[in-house]
């Protein structure tokens, strides 16, 4: 039997992908598509962390684009990621899976904060650990807040999930002719501009070695595919 490739993952869900065909909010079948996915890789004896956007609900940068205090704007992007990790989380509890939601702003009463050590101890006793609230600190997106998580928990590789099948060289659905990458350095996607995280992110992976995967997140199974080191997508290394 194929074992997986990676046994530590971070899953790296944006905000838009779990709203699914919708301008807003949270659908209930791409929830509990990727929660089904999670599980079953789970089952394969991977550790495995996300970190959730909250652009679905709330984006700090359009709040500033429209005369918001920009630290005000992402603090409060940063809160809707936190419902969008609570969804993550009752979806994977329905499935019969551990969980646990930990913020980077501390709120007790809904969550556990952000402590190093306590999220490695939850992987390691098989708990997917969610972790919400971005970086807690504005002017940081949470691709950032993937790549700092990743450094910190010795994650193995970075699983980036969108609605395409991987880094194109222009916008596949407004360019039909747009070329498709199997795999780039780090270093193209910093002076190309390619767009599969922020600069600040994809540097700091670069400088900690950690690969990303940029695949698409609309096909089930895609997952654990990406897990076990199957040729989906986009690879993103050295």
């Amino acid at each position: 039997m194929q074992k997986p490739k990676y046994k530590r993952v971070v899953l790296k869900l944006s905000g838009e992908a779990l709203a699914g065909h919708n301008t807003y909010g949270i659908d209930n079948e791409v929830l509990n598509s990727i929660a089904r996915q999670v599980v079953e890789v789970v089952r394969q004896g991977v550790q495995v962390a996300i970190v959730v956007g909250g652009g679905n609900i709330w984006r700090g940068v359009a709040g500033s684009a429209k005369g918001m205090d920009r630290a005000t704007a992402d603090y409060m992007g940063m809160l809707a990621t936190v419902i969008n990790a609570l969804a993550l989380q009752d979806a994977l509890e329905q499935e019969g899976m551990g969980t646990r939601v930990m913020s980077a702003i501390e709120m007790k009463e809904v969550c556990e904060p952000y402590i190093r050590r306590r999220a490695i101890r939850h992987l390691e006793k098989g708990r997917v650990t969610i972790f919400a609230a971005g970086t807690g600190n504005p002017y940081f997106s949470t691709d950032t807040a993937a790549a700092l998580r990743s450094a910190e928990i010795e994650a193995e590789v970075i699983l980036m999930a969108k609605k395409v099948d991987g880094v194109y060289d222009a916008d596949p659905i407004r360019n039909p002719t747009a070329q498709k990458f199997d795999r780039l350095n780090y270093i193209d996607v910093l002076s190309r501009g390619l767009g599969v995280m922020d600069s600040t992110a994809a540097s700091l992976c670069m400088d900690n070695g950690i690969p990303i995967i940029v695949f698409d997140l609309t096909r089930e199974g895609n997952i654990l595919k990406a897990v076990m080191g199957e040729d989906i997508g986009t690879y993103v290394g050295r």
